[in-house]
């Protein structure tokens, strides 16, 4: 891994000039398998050069914004750096959404052009007639027999026939080019919610995106490039599966091995480790869950490994030390935010090595505060609301200045709205959340969007949504419904009809595991719903 020459080159400008420095020290070394299909790293340095130079032919402009609605694939990648390189603005969107989910984030990011899949035609068709908009569509896999993600397109003859508005993603290519970029220009638009509210755009410039690699290639500086092998299942478009599992490998000379998460198998996942001598392995807690309970789980030689991190919510003891003992390696947690595009934390390399229950220390370049509600820092081993600074945190919300300010304190750090205490050895670890979040199987799912859909429906009055354990997914969302009068609960609605609602119209892990109908939701003198009462089941006492 060349560090110092990568540094060099990605001081300034263009994200995607690191992958030029790549391409120079690593050009002939795989890049990405996927499918059996293999790609170099000077394949892929060609075609995103070339994919830059398509999107300038169909009239995108710098700083015009390319929505990436795809599962995980290779021509994922090419778009979005190939998009970086043109100057084009990236917005991930998740490959589960539908109409109704897509539509506001068509609108708010002005998306200009869309890179999807067949399969997912019918939803972005149904997104871009709710949203008025205009983009320009770009598939992948129409009329080109390319299938990959394709859970609903059928065998039918025609099936992926290219419409006369679309174009196809091979078609997309123009003499290369690299665009200049500033420091402070932003390079990628995903979206975050709080618990309330609409979803925000996280404006990450180039600079954030060169920050956080290049930190995070420090962090792991002893393996040579060409020997990280990273298998990728965690979805594209999240924060942690875009910047960590598949670009800090590829920017450092490794190979990534893409996986779609939709074709998660533990055994598979365990022999691709074994065969490939895979290194590297992020995954989230019900993954390795599968893993220890797979009947295969003690016959594949994991020993190539090297980091076995895990992600998105706490892991059983039980659990994390079975996998360990088999392995033969010390798991490793982190912590990170869209906000702070990924890591601020992480045990891997921390002085004293991985400690459980924590997230590690600070990454390099990242300073931490802890604060009491007054923002006076806090004693070690105190909790308070954690404080990040650094040149990996977004520059601010997407057309939101007041979100903006409010989430700035003002010496510049970013409030990341979670409970933190740290020990006297600088590990950190998280407490509680301030946030409602509810984290299921690695995906955050925001109550309130939850709770708006509900109230759609003709039968409900009031909803309130929680997280409820859940042995495999760490928790589940879980509705708490009040009927409208005239209604009777169980007769003219049921709880199957409504998770069948919702998982209508939003994506699959976001729908309520459980309705459950009560008279009354409980709340405070000052009307505020109890959420916390109805996660603890006391709600009934009334």
């Amino acid at each position: 891994m060349h560090i110092a020459d990568t540094t060099e080159a990605g001081r300034s400008g263009n994200a995607a000039n690191l992958f030029d420095e790549t391409a120079r020290c690593h050009g002939e070394s795989l890049a990405i398998e996927a499918g059996g299909d293999r790609t170099s790293h000077a394949e892929l340095r060609g075609a995103t050069g070339a994919f830059a130079g398509g999107l300038h032919d169909l009239g995108l402009a710098p700083d015009d914004t390319l929505l990436l609605y795809l599962p995980n694939c290779p021509q994922y990648l090419v778009a979005a750096l190939g998009a970086f390189r043109a100057g084009v603005v990236v917005s991930p969107a998740n490959p589960q959404y539908k109409a109704r989910e897509l539509s506001y984030q068509l609108d708010d990011a002005n998306v200009d052009a869309v890179v999807t899949h067949a399969a997912l035609r019918e939803h972005l068709v149904g997104g871009i007639e709710q949203a008025d908009a205009d983009p320009v569509v770009i598939t992948v896999g129409a009329g080109d027999g390319d299938r990959s993600g394709d859970e609903e397109a059928t065998e039918t003859d025609g099936a992926n026939a290219l419409p006369s508005d679309e174009v196809a993603f091979e078609a997309v290519r123009g003499d290369p080019v690299t665009v200049d970029r500033e420091d402070d220009d932003v390079a990628l638009l995903p979206y975050t919610s709080g618990t309330t509210g609409k979803p925000k755009g996280v404006r990450l410039t180039h600079r954030n995106f060169r920050a956080q690699l290049l930190t995070t290639l420090a962090n792991h500086g002893e393996i040579p490039g060409e020997e990280v092998r990273s298998l990728l299942y965690l979805p594209l478009y999240h924060i942690t599966g875009f910047t960590h599992t598949a670009m800090q490998p590829l920017v450092g000379g490794g190979a990534l091995y893409l996986r779609n998460p939709t074709d998660w198998d533990a055994d598979e996942a365990m022999a691709t480790v074994e065969e490939a001598g895979i290194t590297h392995f992020v995954g989230v807690t019900a993954m390795y869950v599968d893993m220890v309970d797979a009947e295969s789980f003690g016959d594949h030689d994991l020993s190539s490994l090297v980091q076995a991190a895990e992600g998105g919510a706490k892991m059983s003891v039980a659990v994390q030390r079975e996998f360990e003992a088999t392995a033969g390696i010390e798991m490793t947690e982190g912590y990170g935010l869209t906000e702070t595009n990924g890591a601020t934390h992480s045990q891997q390399r921390s002085t004293f090595g991985p400690r459980h229950g924590t997230i590690g220390q600070p990454l390099r370049m990242v300073d931490c505060r802890i604060v009491d509600e007054g923002g006076e820092e806090v004693s070690i081993g105190e909790s308070g609301e954690l404080l990040v600074r650094g040149p990996q945190v977004m520059a601010g919300y997407h057309g939101m200045p007041e979100a903006t300010d409010a989430a700035f304190t003002e010496a510049g750090f970013f409030r990341t709205g979670d409970v933190a205490r740290r020990d006297p050895d600088n590990y950190f670890e998280i407490v509680d959340r301030k946030k409602h979040v509810i984290v299921t199987a690695g995906y955050n799912v925001y109550p309130s969007e939850v709770e708006e859909l509900l109230h759609e429906h003709d039968a409900v009055a009031e909803a309130a949504v929680v997280g409820v354990p859940d042995e495999r997914r760490n928790e589940v969302p879980k509705a708490f419904v009040v009927v409208k009068s005239g209604v009777e609960a169980g007769v003219d609605v049921t709880s199957e009809e409504l998770t069948r609602y919702c998982l209508e119209r939003v994506a699959e892990y976001k729908h309520p595991r459980a309705v459950e109908f009560i008279d009354d939701l409980p709340r405070t003198a000052s009307g505020k719903i109890q959420k916390f009462r109805l996660a603890d089941g006391e709600y009934a006492e009334d």
